[in-house]
């Protein structure tokens, strides 16, 4: 057995196993709650709770700006940042392909434990399973997350009026061309990084401001675009964006540019969509673009009456277009 990689053996339940959570896991996510028992006890934490679950299979397992281990933090964190609840606690279950290498996945447990310790969550229990050769590829995380819903906060994606207005914190489709680059298929060199980042610190921010945030969303797979459907289509509401006003990093609108894609269906990991009413819009977005992941924040529409369940785009030259529904996967695997 080699010491060096993980083998069939440490997913086996004896010694090897409890060697390797000890070295890998316990030394990066050990605290007070962190259990060896079959399941954490954890305090009372509030009246209203939010739970959610989420996987990560992204492909490569690291890329430009993070890899799947912070891209799991992040992404639990940030579903539960968008129901306005702080993020508390985690569990974690990797499932690793025999052969992956021990000191990739402590570079993976370092970066979770990193993303943790900022977002103020922790990891309390997990489980650990090991595939043969070719049954996994490489490594695949899934999280759980339990978060306290902050007083006054009610958001949904059915709870769009018209008159709102439509918020993005950041530029747009980053993660999603940071990982089509990082798989090397077009032969394009850019420096993208990804935009992957935990959000409640940004979600405080806002709901700083006004409790009177109708949506939180954050944009992954499909990106912003498909979000914007998923919610015209929850409230029975039409959207209007004005294309001048979506942020896109220049290194994304020139790969964009070049392969023929929307940035507005790239993915995000660290970008949120909000709705809030129309006269709150402009003080949120002051309040976001001091914060360290929103600086380029901004109002990109309005919602309106009119065209329900759809997205219309204004263009650069005043015209207005139907922007396409999102059909089938544009990228898969990218989270």
């Amino acid at each position: 057995m080699s010491d060096k990689t993980v083998t069939l053996a440490h997913g086996a339940g004896g010694k090897q196993t409890s060697e390797l959570i000890d070295k890998v896991f316990k030394s990066h996510f050990s605290n007070p709650e962190f259990t060896a028992d079959d399941a954490a006890v954890l305090p009372q934490i509030g009246s209203r709770l939010a739970m959610t679950t989420d996987g990560f299979i992204v492909s490569p397992w690291k890329f430009n700006g993070g890899n799947i281990g912070k891209l799991s933090i992040c992404g639990t964190v940030n579903d539960l940042s968008c129901m306005g609840a702080k993020p508390l606690y985690m569990t974690c279950a990797f499932v690793i392909e025999e052969g992956f290498p021990l000191d990739s996945l402590e570079e993976i447990a370092a970066a979770m434990e990193k993303t943790a310790a900022e977002a103020g969550v922790k990891i309390v229990a997990g489980d650990t399973k090991v595939a043969g050769k070719g049954q996994v590829d490489k490594v695949f995380i899934t999280t759980t997350g339990i978060g306290a819903v902050q007083e006054g906060a009610d958001t949904s994606g059915k709870y769009a009026k018209p008159g709102d207005a439509v918020i993005v914190t950041g530029d747009v489709g980053r993660h999603g061309c940071t990982i089509l680059l990082a798989r090397d298929e077009y032969g394009i060199e850019s420096d993208v990084d990804s935009d992957c980042a935990p959000l409640w610190g940004t979600v405080e921010d806002v709901l700083s401001v006004t409790k009177d945030v109708h949506v939180i969303r954050d944009a992954t797979r499909g990106g912003v675009g498909t979000v914007l459907y998923e919610i015209s289509e929850q409230s029975g509401v039409g959207i209007t964006l004005d294309q001048t006003a979506i942020p896109v990093d220049e290194r994304v609108r020139g790969v964009c540019g070049m392969l023929g894609l929307e940035p507005l269906y790239l993915a995000c990991e660290g970008r949120l969509v909000i709705f809030a009413p129309a006269d709150k819009a402009d003080a949120i977005v002051e309040k976001l673009r001091q914060g360290k992941y929103s600086s380029s924040a901004a109002v990109i529409g309005h919602v309106t009456a009119e065209n329900k369940g759809r997205v219309v785009l204004e263009t650069e030259l005043g015209t207005q277009t139907i922007l396409p529904q999102p059909k089938g996967e544009l990228l898969p695997r990218i989270c």
